[in-house]
């Protein structure tokens, strides 16, 4: 799945999800590494005690450590989120941002423990940080990882 951060901004920016929950991607690198992601509070977005809403900052992060796998592995490779936790650290309020990373070197090591057929499973973490760069949340995802079988 290879993009270019101007096509994965459009999409995401337009994807219904994100469109009604206000997450947009600030900055994508070009060779699918990084990415920036934030949420700016407004007061229709808050929940009942005038903070950023758990479930969006868990959305913040969710598709984006698979997007960025595949975009690395490119085609030839199956990769699905098979867990995910968040920890609140503080309430989320103004616009929150969460730097999303999958290292090329961890690619690398990602490839080499396929290499054989097996799944690879390896856990991701993120922290969702508030304007003063206060951890306001810690994001845990873990991904499963196998290279596809060849079509017959």
């Amino acid at each position: 799945m290879r993009w270019t951060p101007a096509q994965l901004k459009r999409f995401m920016w337009m994807w219904p999800p994100y469109l009604g929950a206000g997450v947009r991607i600030e900055e994508a690198d070009d060779d699918g590494t990084r990415l920036v992601v934030k949420h700016r509070l407004r007061p229709w977005f808050t929940n009942a005690v005038g903070t950023v809403f758990g479930g969006t900052m868990q959305s913040m992060t969710d598709p984006f450590f698979m997007i960025l796998a595949l975009h690395q592995l490119g085609p030839g490779y199956r990769v699905w989120d098979t867990e995910a936790s968040i920890e609140f650290l503080k309430p989320g309020r103004g616009t929150v941002r969460a730097v999303i990373e999958m290292p090329a070197e961890v690619i690398e090591d990602i490839r080499a423990e396929v290499a054989g057929g097996d799944k690879h499973l390896r856990w991701f973490e993120c922290d969702i940080v508030d304007e003063e760069g206060d951890v306001v949340a810690r994001v845990r995802k873990r991904l499963y990882f196998r290279k596809s079988k060849p079509k017959s």
